[in-house]
């Protein structure tokens, strides 16, 4: 009891100092009741999760470190959804695994005004909940590393997921580095969540480059599938970092009712021999009245000024 008591008075001064680092009172925290998570503390916190697909776990060696970085990166903005999407599908494996409720989410400024924010609907649609999941944005990116790493050096969390776009000069190796040992110290993960990033040096075991693909069809109970529905949420997933000599891609779904992925029928499991590979074929299907792509250009000339 003392140890369950100690970890929801550190939850507590968490959702404080998020108050204060966006810029609100903390008396808007203090009123009722201390928010307190189902289970928000484990008594046996694993060190390594699965995804449950053999494929994909051979190609992870031993699982997915929970006391380290492991970051999720997208292409453009446009695939903020997908990358946000696998980030909650993971942290709900993570607290499946780790028997702890307790999430907390940063978004800079800059990726929460073009990602939007964590709807609460879409938290549960992913097997989350929303009494659960805390989420702040700080003013100053700055604020918001400090921030990862306190909640990181707490202990109290499932996982810290740090959002941010692009590759900023205030976040480089070192702070990478500084982030990983917190999390190590502590023996709980930190997902960090690249919007629009190229790949670059970090303390990261894993990184995974994440792309969106259509959902299939819901099935029925008796094996049919329900025409024009959309089923389970699909992602592309490129390991870019890891102990294998080259990038391994597979597509998965999402099954948010027994939080667990699986392999798809889209495509087999494959070892890409580069990067034009990873992101060949077409990002869109066809429209319906014309073509998907503009048609190839002709003959450039030079012409005269008209005046």
């Amino acid at each position: 009891m003392a140890k369950y008591a100690a970890a929801q008075e550190r939850l507590f001064a968490l959702r404080e100092t998020i108050a204060k680092l966006e810029g609100r009172s903390p008396a808007l925290v203090v009123e009722g009741q201390p928010w307190a998570g189902k289970g928000s503390v484990s008594r046996t916190f694993p060190r390594r999760v699965f995804f449950g697909v053999p494929e994909v776990d051979a190609a992870l060696d031993e699982g997915i470190p929970l006391d380290g970085i492991t970051e999720i990166r997208t292409l453009s903005m446009r695939d903020a959804g997908a990358g946000s999407g696998f980030a909650l599908a993971l942290a709900a494996v993570i607290q499946k695994a780790a028997e702890a409720s307790a999430l907390l989410w940063i978004s800079d400024r800059v990726s929460s005004g073009e990602a939007g924010l964590p709807y609460p609907i879409g938290l549960t649609q992913y097997g989350l909940g929303v009494e659960d999941f805390l989420h702040a944005v700080p003013r100053k990116l700055d604020d918001a590393l400090w921030l990862a790493e306190a909640a990181a050096s707490s202990g109290a969390l499932a996982a810290t997921i740090l959002e941010i776009k692009g590759n900023p000069s205030s976040f480089g190796l070192s702070e990478s580095r500084r982030l990983n040992l917190r999390a190590k110290a502590a023996g709980r993960p930190i997902l960090l969540l690249r919007h629009a990033g190229e790949e670059e040096a970090s303390s990261a075991v894993f990184r995974f480059c994440v792309e969106p693909r259509p959902a299939s069809e819901r099935p029925l109970p008796d094996g049919s599938m329900l025409g024009g529905s959309i089923g389970s949420s699909v992602f592309r997933l490129t390991l870019e970092k890891s102990r294998n000599p080259a990038p391994i891609s597979f597509i998965l779904e999402w099954n948010s009712h027994d939080r667990q992925f699986s392999l798809t029928r889209q495509s087999e499991l494959s070892r890409l021999s580069g990067r034009a590979a990873a992101r060949s074929g077409a990002l869109f299907p066809a429209s319906g009245d014309r073509s998907d792509r503009a048609s190839a250009l002709g003959r450039l000339l030079a012409f005269g000024r008209a005046s």
